[in-house]
């Protein structure tokens, strides 16, 4: 088990934005030499830019990657390799991740695919690509970013949520069971499940952008499918929903992006395999685990809303 990540090598995915730009800042202010990926150059800096005022001692380096291909996650764990000059990482934070593709029926299999693959594929790839390098660590960790919805397909009873909710439940119970595997097989290893509630990250602007940017005829169809009044709305303003419902997920969120990470690397270094975040992560778990069979019926809904959580999220 890994206590402290002073003088380890840790590795983070979607180290752009929100949780993962944290993990990285955060990591290396703990002294942890960091490696992290990003699609967004632009954000990338960003994040280092933040690390080095900080004045961290440690080594960071960026690397551009869509952690859904394949051939990229491989290049990039050549290229921490070569940029820290070693033959191990001691820490994998799989971070990244996008929404959409909600619908199986109505959406376009590429959208949900494209979800799918950056969620669930973006960790499976880079687990795969990492294993050895963390193998050869004295004692390390795998991360792996899962969600609420890895135990509660749902964000709301009228809306669909399937592409998501199906890749944070592959992330769930293949890093649960990596803790008999890692028993079994590599003892110095331990897998741990991130399951966060609403924290405030970019996810809704970073989707947007990762499906190609806002599709405003189907924003217009979903919004009228749940009878919302979108006629008398021209394109723009429905653009200017969409930005604001991204900012508001962002910025009014209960639980900050860094308070998610600093939970996460506390719960690493404690030795929880298990690490909910937020008051609405654990009490949604308390209540599906209490009541399973109401958990996809509206009065479910209403109850979570009751407790003052997620609320917004579904309008």
């Amino acid at each position: 088990m890994i206590n402290t990540f002073d003088g380890r090598l840790a590795v983070v995915t979607g180290g752009g934005t929100g949780m993962g730009r944290e993990l990285v800042r955060q990591l290396a202010a703990a002294g942890a030499d960091v490696a992290m990926c990003d699609i967004n150059e632009d954000n990338m800096a960003g994040t280092a830019s933040l690390v080095a005022r900080q004045g961290s001692s440690g080594q960071l380096s960026s690397h551009r990657c869509d952690v859904a291909d394949e051939p990229q996650v491989l290049a990039f764990r050549d290229g921490v390799a070569e940029a820290h000059n070693t033959d191990h990482i001691d820490a994998l934070f799989n971070n990244a991740g996008i929404g959409g593709g909600g619908s199986f029926v109505a959406d376009d299999r590429e959208a949900w695919e494209r979800t799918f693959n950056i969620c669930w594929n973006g960790v499976y790839h880079c687990a795969r690509a990492f294993m050895e390098p963390l193998l050869r660590s004295e004692a390390g960790a795998l991360v792996n970013t899962s969600s609420i919805n890895g135990f509660w397909a749902s964000v709301g009873p009228d809306v669909p949520h399937t592409s998501y909710s199906a890749a944070k439940f592959a992330v769930k119970g293949f890093t649960e069971a990596l803790i008999a595997d890692f028993r079994v097989n590599a003892p110095h290893l331990s897998a741990h499940v991130v399951m966060p509630g609403h924290i405030g990250t970019s996810i809704v602007v970073n989707s947007t952008e990762a499906h190609g940017g806002i599709d405003v005829v189907e924003v217009r169809k979903r919004l009228a499918a749940r009878d919302l009044p979108v006629d008398q709305l021209s394109d723009e303003q429905i653009e200017q929903l969409v930005i604001e419902r991204g900012r508001t997920f962002r910025d009014d969120a209960p639980t900050t992006a860094a308070q998610a990470a600093t939970v996460i690397l506390d719960g690493v270094t404690s030795g929880q395999w298990r690490i909910l975040i937020g008051e609405d992560g654990h009490h949604i778990d308390e209540l599906v685990r209490s009541d399973p069979w109401a958990a996809y019926e509206p009065q479910f809904m209403d109850r979570i809303h009751e407790a003052g959580h997620l609320g917004g999220l579904t309008g």
